[in-house]
């Protein structure tokens, strides 16, 4: 219990597809408590599975925003248990899963603001959202909404140039459009509407979190060059749609200072600073301290490429949001859905649900995998739009019966096309690997180790407020201005 007390620090939380994390990082950067709650194992009651719920249709994929509020509940609770000191906590930020969505209903705001320290959070937010299950970063139903939307502004590529990306299913923007057209009472009863990423912040706030640049450009909203909502796009997907969202802010703004809920339940400071939460790609390029140059592969639920860009080049595939640490750069990414539940059911169907058996079976093979190829998307893909195992012989033949291969064969061609379409795009994207780049890689631990939370939320928490908490320290300055820790740190 000792060791969790006296200790001047900052909190990186992270809201994910199948877990929220925390960690808590002190004055010499050292990672001293962390700690997460698994939704499929921890909140059995809300039946997720992968923490989502997959709905008939096969496209939607929703996740309960109570599940999130009672897992936050739950890690606090513990940490509380264990002695967690939080009256040295002197600044907290995070992340969330990116494009998903939280409608809360009229009446909210006053909620937030007079939360009674006697209970927990869920029981009293319960009444506070217009739609129970929000859609989620996996939803694929909106195609119609996405086709009105690029009509609207002249196509494709030029809602790409708008926004940063051309319009995409999973995109906040095309989930509004379709909650007003689908169920115009929710949207008429919705007070403000949260990404994950402010939705979080806002339980820390007592009040709405403002969205932050960078995980504004996952919307099809947000105008990357200028930085402000595009009337154009807003008009397109619903009415009063600017008010319900607020004003964006930068994503190393100071929202304020923590609920008072905080205060008098758990021993936080008064003056205890919310830096605005940002998306968990964002948050991965901050975390992972990328340069411009730098290339960084993400293999958590799903599997993302990212970079560091100074000036934005939109096109038909991948996407361009807001630079999370320097305001005036930008951040190229390519995403795919099938990660690490695509990589886990193989592994069951085939290495004994074990992934020392994984290894060996991959071990066993050759490089190149005698010229065999395979695609394993079970959900519908991102980069390219498909759907289905797809297995080719050296011959360039299909083979359309999965009893043809061995099973070590299946595992190698999993874990070696993914990089192959990886390389493609990133080429497609006009980067080039020169011999100073760095490339980085960071795997879901979950998924692969076991371990609990990932680098990269100490990399944000420490990235965006280490201004706020440790100005003494040696750093170097951005262009933006706002010092960052130097990459020998």
């Amino acid at each position: 219990m000792a060791e969790h007390t006296g200790r001047r620090c900052c909190l990186g939380w992270d809201f994910s597809t199948q877990q929220v994390k925390v960690v808590a990082v002190d004055a010499e950067l050292n990672v001293f408590y962390e700690d997460s709650v698994h939704f499929d194992r921890d909140l059995l009651e809300f039946g997720t599975q992968g923490g989502v719920h997959v709905h008939e249709d096969g496209l939607t994929v929703t996740s309960p925003v109570l599940m999130w509020v009672q897992a936050l509940d739950i890690i606090l609770e513990k940490m509380k248990a264990s002695g967690f000191d939080f009256s040295q906590v002197l600044a907290l930020s995070g992340a969330g899963q990116q494009h998903g969505s939280v409608y809360w209903k009229s009446g909210a705001s006053q909620v937030l603001a007079s939360l009674s320290p006697d209970l927990l959070l869920h029981e009293q937010l319960q009444a506070c959202f217009s739609i129970s299950d929000c859609p989620v970063w996996m939803d694929s139903s909106t195609t119609a909404q996405c086709r009105q939307l690029e009509a609207t502004v002249g196509g494709a590529q030029a809602l790409s140039c708008l926004t940063g990306s051309r319009a995409y299913e999973r995109f906040t923007g095309n989930q509004i459009a379709k909650l007003y057209q689908q169920n115009p009472e929710a949207y008429s009863h919705t007070e403000r509407i949260s990404l994950v990423s402010s939705f979080a912040a806002s339980l820390f706030l007592g009040s709405h979190s403002p969205i932050d640049y960078s995980d504004g450009s996952g919307m099809n909203l947000l105008r990357i060059q200028d930085k402000i909502w595009s009337q154009a796009c807003l008009g397109a997907c619903a009415p009063h749609l600017e008010e319900k969202l607020g004003l964006p802010v930068p994503s190393c703004s100071v929202v304020g200072a923590i609920s008072s809920y905080f205060v008098q339940r758990y021993g936080f400071p008064p003056g205890c600073k919310v830096v605005a939460f940002t998306g968990d790609n964002p948050a991965s390029l901050a975390g992972m301290r990328l340069e411009e140059g730098d290339i960084a592969v993400s293999l958590g639920t799903s599997d993302t490429l990212f970079l560091w860009l100074q000036e934005p080049t939109p096109t038909l595939e991948g996407h361009i949001f807001c630079n999370p640490v320097d305001p005036q750069h930008y951040m190229a990414l390519l995403c795919f859905k099938n990660g690490s539940l695509m990589r886990e059911k193989i592994r069951d169907e085939l290495a004994s649900s074990s992934w020392s058996e994984f290894s060996k079976a991959l071990q066993s093979t050759e490089m190149g995998n005698s010229g065999n190829l395979g695609f394993y998307f079970d959900v519908m893909e991102i980069t390219p739009e498909i759907i289905g195992r797809h297995r080719f012989s050296a011959e360039n033949h299909e083979c359309l019966r999965q009893r043809f291969w061995p099973p070590e064969e299946h595992l190698t061609t999993e874990t070696s096309c993914r990089p192959c379409s990886w390389n493609r795009c990133a080429l497609f994207r006009g980067c080039e690997v020169s011999p100073k780049s760095q490339i980085s890689c960071c795997p879901n631990p979950r998924s692969v180790s076991g371990k609990r939370p990932s680098e990269f939320i100490r990399g944000i928490c420490i990235v965006k407020i280490n201004y706020v908490l440790f100005s003494k320290r040696s750093t170097r300055p951005s262009s933006s201005g706002m010092p960052c820790l130097s990459r020998e740190s």
